[in-house]
């Protein structure tokens, strides 16, 4: 691993998305030089899901030898990230570098997206990191090595990187858009750039995304937060690149990566924007062992569920969902396994595959032969029900209501 120096001693760090994952690496690492760390987070309070809190990480930073001042910050709030700022200007004199970590993904197609997930990705991802940059710069333009650092991929056009996630790959390539920008406006001035991991890294996220046995494909989260200091150490002419952390840290002398691997000696995972396909990631993860939660929109959309859902999404309207109000969740097993979703209880209504834009009244778990009868209506949900093909969890009332949409796609099948 890069051994600390000691160069970012007295350094002020303002790292958003601090509380936990790679942005909590990068802060642990500046702290053992002694640096002092702005936690900018949402975090407050411990979450039921994700362990750590803007406090909890300030306490660890203190720990390993840095200054820590924790801020509740949502990205989205300029009013918020404005007093952030301010804070760390008041306690450490200035601000020297800036990691934009905070982000958030959601790996759906055009039809499966929520706006709200869109507006959600664009707020956190691109206009969070423009506005957080903004605010910052005029404090780093005081600072006599400034950095600021985008976790965020190069800018790879390829196609087979927006099909399946459109709205995930605008948002963080927005990020990537803001280093190319803002190299160039400050050049001279501030070192702007982009981190990026070689291979998948062991974070809560990669678990969702990669399900059970993901963990030994990746490395760990040291491996960002030594390429992330290789890069502060850099002097402002080093700028508008987009770094991968395992091409810098050979630049440094580390010849040997397997220290950084959760299981040393196993095959690992390319990361997301690379040049390997989407397809042959979720084939790799499964080879290994592990379960993957996203797939090619190819792969979990087409076939007879698929089709059945486009035509949901064609008699969809506000009349159907103020008449039914509920959400509902398909746990599909069998020859075309998957989970899929119906909203009627948010704005105009929604369907597709994977998770409910929000929690389901309703679960139903069946096989996904019996669930394209009863859209056919050659299966009853009640008979479905009552000879064990279909279990429902939730609410029954709401199951039953499902009835009159089934009458309303039968005829259109």
């Amino acid at each position: 691993m890069l051994q600390n120096t000691g160069k970012l001693a007295g350094y002020t760090i303002f790292i958003t998305g601090a509380s936990r994952g790679i942005g909590k690496a990068i802060a642990l690492k500046a702290a053992r030089d002694g640096a002092n760390v702005v936690i900018a987070a949402k975090t407050a309070d411990p979450h039921p899901k994700l362990p750590g809190t803007i406090y909890t990480a300030a306490a660890e930073i203190e720990a390993a030898g840095g200054k820590a001042l924790p801020c509740i910050v949502d990205v989205r709030d300029e009013k918020q990230i404005n007093n952030a700022v301010g804070k760390a200007v008041e306690k450490f004199g200035g601000i020297d570098i800036l990691v934009n970590n905070a982000s958030a993904i959601n790996l759906t197609g055009t039809l499966e997206t929520p706006m709200k997930k869109v507006d959600l990705m664009l707020g956190i991802n691109l206009r969070g990191t423009y506005l957080t940059s903004k605010l910052c710069i005029p404090h780093l333009l005081k600072s006599k090595n400034p950095h600021i650092l985008n976790l965020s991929p190069p800018l790879n056009l390829n196609p087979i990187w927006f099909k399946n996630h459109t709205a995930y790959t605008m948002a963080k390539y927005g990020m990537s858009m803001c280093v190319l920008g803002m190299a160039e406006e400050f050049k001279g001035s501030i070192a702007v750039n982009a981190l990026w991991p070689k291979t998948a890294i062991q974070t809560i996220l990669m678990d969702m995304l990669g399900g059970s046995g993901i963990d030994k494909q990746c490395r760990k989260l040291e491996i960002v937060a030594d390429a992330a200091y290789a890069i502060f150490k850099q002097p402002t002419s080093f700028t508008g690149q987009f770094v991968i952390d395992e091409d810098i840290l050979k630049k440094e002398g580390i010849k040997h990566f397997n220290v950084y691997a959760v299981e040393p000696d196993h095959p690992l995972l390319p990361d997301f924007f690379l040049d390997q396909k989407p397809e042959d990631l979720a084939r790799q993860m499964e080879e290994h062992g592990a379960t993957p939660a996203f797939k090619s929109a190819d792969s979990a959309a087409t076939g007879p569920v698929s089709d059945l859902f486009n035509t949901i999404r064609g008699i969809l309207s506000p009349d159907i969902v103020k008449t039914t109000q509920g959400v509902y969740r398909f746990d599909l097993s069998g020859d075309h396994a998957g989970v899929w979703y119906i909203d009627l209880k948010n704005d105009a209504g929604s369907a597709g595959s994977g998770e409910p834009p929000v929690k389901a009244d309703v679960v139903m778990t069946l096989d996904s032969s019996d669930f394209i009868k009863m859209f056919e209506g050659k299966l009853k949900p009640t008979m479905a029900f009552m000879s064990g093909k279909l279990k429902i969890k939730g609410d029954m009332g709401l199951a039953m209501k499902l009835d009159k949409m089934m009458g309303m796609i039968t005829p259109k099948l």
